[in-house]
């Protein structure tokens, strides 16, 4: 059953049987029984077309998850829309990927890649090389040795001139992302760490690609918030932000899932 809800993992889009029969490895029949006691249960619905979509039940259940640590975050990441009315952001890694907690989105319409509760590969995202930058040793050779799969033509996917970039996010504290994940957008983000000092996420702004010249005017006020949410997060246990999942193995397909 976990395999039929999988299938929805990479986009909301409704999906057809035959589509999340492929997409799950499972007979049809079997694809079609289970979906039949999903919907019951309404983990999943029907629209117009007869295609399967999310159920309004599961995507409550959902909105349970990581509450803790969102509800933590918000008011910092409303304040620091407050200062510059644009998206920003706040994420953490899971395995290869960056796991979106929240989201506040500007005025300006900016291309979006990601969205609360969405996946996208550490190594294309600001947030990301945000985060990847203070890892340890052993987790950056992890994702530098594993699947550095492109999202558009900007993406860097060199294991060589993505080490070179993580020194720079390291040296300078912050991390910039062109295109990478979406065109037409572009990113800053910078670290946040634990009180031990180890890392925990990354908070990001994302303007439109023709204002790229504009996001460093905003570093100060992420930095600055950044350091208000590490004391923000402070108290809250180890098992608030969940364990990762495992890194993918070298030459092992990682998971799917910005910036």
């Amino acid at each position: 059953m976990l395999s039929i809800l999988a299938a929805f993992e990479d986009s909301p889009a409704s999906r057809t049987l035959a589509q999340i029969t492929q997409a799950s490895g499972l007979p049809q029949s079997t694809a079609h029984r289970l979906l039949g006691e999903l919907e019951t249960w309404g983990a999943v619905q029907r629209d117009a077309q007869g295609r399967y979509q999310i159920g309004l039940r599961l995507w409550e259940l959902g909105q349970h998850a990581g509450r803790k640590l969102r509800d933590v975050v918000r008011p910092y990441l409303q304040d620091l829309f407050g200062l510059t009315q644009e998206t920003v952001h706040f994420a953490i890694r899971d395995g290869a990927e960056v796991l979106y907690i929240d989201r506040v989105y500007g005025s300006r319409r900016v291309p979006q890649a990601s969205r609360v509760g969405g996946r996208l590969p550490l190594h294309a995202t600001a947030v990301g090389r945000a985060i990847l930058a203070f890892e340890q040793d052993w987790v950056q050779g992890a994702i530098l040795d594993g699947p550095l799969d492109p999202r558009t033509p900007q993406t860097m996917t060199d294991p060589a001139e993505l080490r070179r970039e993580l020194g720079k996010v390291r040296a300078r504290g912050f991390a910039l992302a062109s295109e990478e994940v979406r065109l037409g957008s572009c990113s800053l983000a910078v670290p946040v760490f634990q009180p031990d000092g180890r890392i925990f996420g990354g908070l990001g702004i994302v303007l439109q690609i023709g204002r790229m010249h504009q996001l460093e005017r905003y570093l100060p006020t992420l930095l600055g918030t950044a350091q208000r949410l590490q004391g923000g997060i402070a108290h809250l246990p180890a098992t608030a932000s969940s364990e990762p999942k495992p890194l993918p193995s070298s030459g092992t397909a990682a998971t799917t899932g910005q910036r």
